[in-house]
């Protein structure tokens, strides 16, 4: 095979189990939040680039090393979706959802493009499921947001996941906080790494994000955000945990948990999976003063964004996905070609009535035809060969016992229904 043309490195290809499995993923968490009233959005693959340069900070990694901007035929600045959150608010401004019920509430399941060091779980085109709920500061939907990730993780059967939870304050504490956190990273400035030093000056709360190990002892020693919050963030705080412990969803309270984009305010959290490398399995938080940033008036929200490649990569670590793909109801094996036209309309009608149907196609013989149900997991095979066609009937076979009978072609589906 030539290996002239690739999938581009950091993109992967979905097909068989790998596939089905990343199917029964979004149709589980489809289930878990339309169950509270979130509805799907879809916003444009891209958008002005204005938008996520104004929301997701100048300083940000997102915008000064990881997005994939161009010029169209009209010279207009355009950017790959690196994220969702912003293209969402937009769309709710654009178009008056201040209207409609709120909160919106809003779930997608999107595409994103970042140019990023390619490795396990982190991939330049990745898919994230995520939700929204713009149009109230309620602290129960910080909470919601948390639980029903919660009950998506568990339907899926993840097991291990660590949840930590933070507040990271709001325009009223956090300058006060980060004038102390710069003050301590002067005084520690010598045993920083570059890129510590480097975000100091355009994000300081991104030192926290850093993983080298001389960086986190010292950091270990920085002051904690937590105990620096105004009263109306630290209300919010305490009124978001008390929702969780009555839910029952466990938590660490992590100070030095904080988000990569300039949006975000109050809680903020991330469900981790230790053994994935780079352990994050989503990320999430409010945004109050997210909808100012793009122009709009003062509308708070708050959201999550999870990444399928890692969940899927997660569950096939735990040994799930190596099942064959769905398995076959029937298997229809016409050896008389004369029969082909009236049998495969037949098993049209048998997926009418809902079961998983197949035909041995190519004009195999009937044991090449037999290896291909078994391997396909079909329970029946109906085969119809000249004596058969003949007769105006089809021998239905057991594949689990091996018997066989006569059915009239008249009444095979309902025979196969039953």
């Amino acid at each position: 095979m030539s290996r002239e043309f690739q999938a581009p490195r950091g993109t992967l290809d979905w097909f068989g189990p790998r596939a089905a499995l990343r199917r029964s993923v979004l149709d589980q968490a489809r289930r878990v939040f339309e169950s509270a009233g979130y509805g799907q959005v879809v916003t444009p693959t891209f958008e002005d680039t204005g938008i996520y340069r104004r929301t997701s900070g100048i300083g940000s990694d997102v915008v000064r090393k990881e997005m994939y901007s161009f010029h169209d035929r009209s010279d207009r600045d355009l950017t790959l979706r690196p994220e969702g959150t912003a293209g969402v608010m937009r769309a709710y401004l654009e178009h008056g959802l201040h209207h409609e019920p709120q909160p919106v509430k809003v779930w997608y399941e999107l595409p994103m493009f970042r140019y990023n060091r390619v490795q396990k779980g982190r991939f330049r085109e990745h898919y994230q499921f995520g939700a929204e709920a713009i149009g109230s500061d309620d602290p129960g939907l910080d909470a919601e947001l948390i639980a029903l990730q919660a009950r998506w993780y568990r339907n899926v059967d993840v097991t291990g996941l660590t949840l930590l939870l933070n507040s990271i304050g709001d325009e009223v504490c956090r300058p006060a906080y980060i004038e102390l956190l710069v003050a301590f990273l002067d005084e520690h400035m010598n045993e920083l790494c570059d890129e510590c030093r480097e975000r100091r000056d355009t994000n300081p709360l991104r030192v926290f994000d850093c993983k080298n190990a001389s960086c986190q002892a010292v950091l270990a020693g920085a002051p904690k955000i937590t105990d620096h919050l105004c009263d109306a963030c630290r209300e919010h705080f305490a009124a978001v945990r008390a929702q969780l412990d009555a839910r029952g969803v466990g938590y660490e309270v992590s100070p030095g948990l904080v988000r990569g984009l300039d949006y975000y305010t109050r809680t903020a959290w991330e469900w981790q999976w230790p053994p994935l490398g780079s352990s994050a399995l989503s990320g999430g938080g409010r945004y109050d003063g997210l909808s100012e940033q793009l122009g709009g008036p003062h509308t708070p929200g708050v959201g999550f964004g999870a990444g399928v490649e890692r969940l899927v990569l997660t569950l096939e670590e735990m040994g799930a996905g190596k099942e064959v793909e769905p398995a076959l109801d029937v298997m229809f094996a016409v050896l008389d070609d004369a029969a082909r036209p009236r049998v495969h309309a037949l098993m049209d009608e048998a997926r009418a009535a809902g079961l998983r149907s197949d035909a041995a196609y190519g004009g195999r013989r009937l044991k090449r035809t037999l290896e291909l149900a078994a391997r396909r997991g079909a329970g029946t095979v109906v085969i119809v060969g000249e004596d058969e066609w003949g007769a105006g009937e089809a021998s239905v076979r057991d594949m689990s016992s091996g018997d066989q009978r006569r059915v009239a072609l008249d009444g095979l589906v309902e025979e196969l229904a039953r």
